[in-house]
């Protein structure tokens, strides 16, 4: 029976974030960039969920970085998501945080990078160049949340009906809807 993968260096588990090696690698390069590394923290201890916030202008270099650097190399991009931040006051510096869950299959070690966007500069550059798997979680984002990636190469809804208007995962769309299912033809399963 094959055994588990052991991740190599310290854990992040009961140690401050900070400690955490691609964190440490991180400050080490970019230094003038307040990454603000934080974990949740479970019956008093750190769970191992690291996370660090980079500006959106920044965030190409520091992917490439954390992608092609020999003592992080997080060859996967294992998820992409976003969240609303609406009706949150003080809890995050902008409406949106899209979240990237990072995998180094070669050093077993996960991160999470944070980008905060404003609803007026909703926008990030892709990811699509350095991992494939950017491609359809970007599509998903753009059409639940209107974050708009900057020059991915095929930016269209995948999720909603062509020419939705609107992006059901903002915390100021109806639970409702707006009417825009009473248009949709109905399929029945005699018909399907």
């Amino acid at each position: 029976m094959p055994q588990p993968l052991q991740q190599s260096g310290p854990t992040p588990q009961g140690s401050p974030p900070s400690e955490y090696p691609p964190v440490v690698v991180l400050r080490e390069r970019f230094g003038d960039i307040a990454l603000d590394p934080r974990d949740d923290v479970a019956r008093g201890r750190y769970v191992g969920t690291i996370r660090v916030t980079v500006p959106a202008d920044r965030l190409d270099e520091v992917m490439r970085f954390l992608r092609d650097d020999p003592r992080t190399r997080f060859d996967m991009l294992a998820d992409l998501t976003c969240v609303d931040y609406l009706g949150y006051p003080g809890l995050a510096p902008a409406r949106f945080g899209v979240t990237y869950s990072l995998l180094s299959t070669t050093h077993n070690r996960r991160l999470w990078i944070k980008v905060f966007v404003s609803e007026d500069r909703l926008a990030v550059p892709t990811m699509t160049g350095l991992w494939a798997s950017a491609d359809w979680f970007e599509r998903e984002v753009f059409d639940m949340f209107g974050v708009v990636f900057t020059g991915h190469p095929d930016l269209r809804r995948i999720l909603t009906a062509p020419g939705m208007k609107y992006f059901p995962l903002r915390k100021d769309y109806p639970l409702t809807g707006l009417g825009e299912r009473e248009s949709l033809p109905v399929i029945r399963r005699e018909d399907a």
